[in-house]
């Protein structure tokens, strides 16, 4: 089971002394949210940093909005920190669920679903080297791979379960153990549905605080603020695990339903919690 790290998103200007803990410590991979309207950094940007700043760890969106985005340019991002990364880098999508998102950046909240889709199409073109259209020639750089990082999609709906089939390379949980085996199910009858060989890659997340009462208040204040759009603030702040031995006991529940990675996603700015957490799962 690999246990990777996710960055806490109140403060830019900590995510490198995170990365570089990390990286020296056993985390598998370093993640980071996605808004558009909100007080977080822009993923792809942070994370080309981060990848400057290490060389082994995995960099991983989870989940990037994408149709917030324009897709060329998209791809071409994603391909230049794919090439810079040294194939480091994992994008995982989602449609978003805030309107707020979708006014800011001019797309249908509606239409999210089928944007998506459409642009894993133009995606896929770009980063297999050919033609953009007949009167417009190749997007590069190439990235290491014809058809592009690994992909990883999050969500819950059928559709966007049904969408790991069909265009990913696995799964992005963010449920809990006892209704995520129902998730990873669905997901691997897509995968084979779709005549995929092999198994899909599935990661899940844990919301978690080490450390002082402070720390843990602040983190559940960044993490209230961060989903108070849903109405459900205060159920996600039940399940944010603040002991070792809560976050052995839901790695241990992840790898018995057949889990590749467990992110640990961290809300309070204190990076003294990479180590406390490395204690907690080694």
């Amino acid at each position: 089971m690999h246990v990777g790290l996710g960055l806490p998103i109140s403060d830019p200007t900590v995510l490198l002394d995170w990365a570089r803990r990390a990286e020296a410590g056993p985390f598998s991979t370093l993640g980071l949210l996605d808004r558009l309207v909100y007080d977080n950094p822009e993923p792809l940007v942070a994370l080309a940093i981060a990848a400057g700043a290490t060389t082994r760890i995995k960099l991983q969106t989870e989940v990037l909005i994408a149709p917030l985005r324009e897709p060329t340019l998209l791809a071409k991002q994603v391909a230049t920190l794919d090439r810079m990364s040294g194939g480091r880098f994992v994008l995982g999508l989602g449609v978003g669920g805030r309107a707020d998102d979708h006014i800011a950046s001019g797309t249908d909240l509606r239409t999210r679903g089928r944007r998506l889709d459409e642009q894993m199409e133009i995606m896929r073109r770009v980063w297999s080297g050919a033609p953009y259209r007949t009167d417009c020639g190749p997007i590069g750089p190439a990235p290491l791979r014809p058809e592009g990082p690994e992909v990883l999609f999050g969500g819950f709906q059928p559709a966007a379960l049904e969408r790991v089939g069909r265009w990913g390379g696995g799964f992005l949980a963010a449920a809990a153990p006892s209704w995520a085996g129902g998730l990873f199910d669905t997901v691997r009858r897509s995968w084979t549905d779709n005549g995929r060989t092999g198994q899909p890659r599935i990661v899940a997340q844990v919301n978690v605080a080490l450390g002082d009462q402070s720390l843990i208040d602040e983190a559940r204040a960044s993490m209230g603020s961060y989903y108070e759009f849903s109405g459900r603030a205060d159920y996600m702040l039940a399940g944010m695990l603040t002991t070792p031995d809560a976050i052995r006991s839901a790695i241990k529940q992840f790898d018995d339903l057949g889990a590749d990675e467990v992110m640990l996603y961290c809300y309070g700015s204190d990076a003294d919690q990479v180590d406390r957490l490395a204690d907690a799962i080694a």
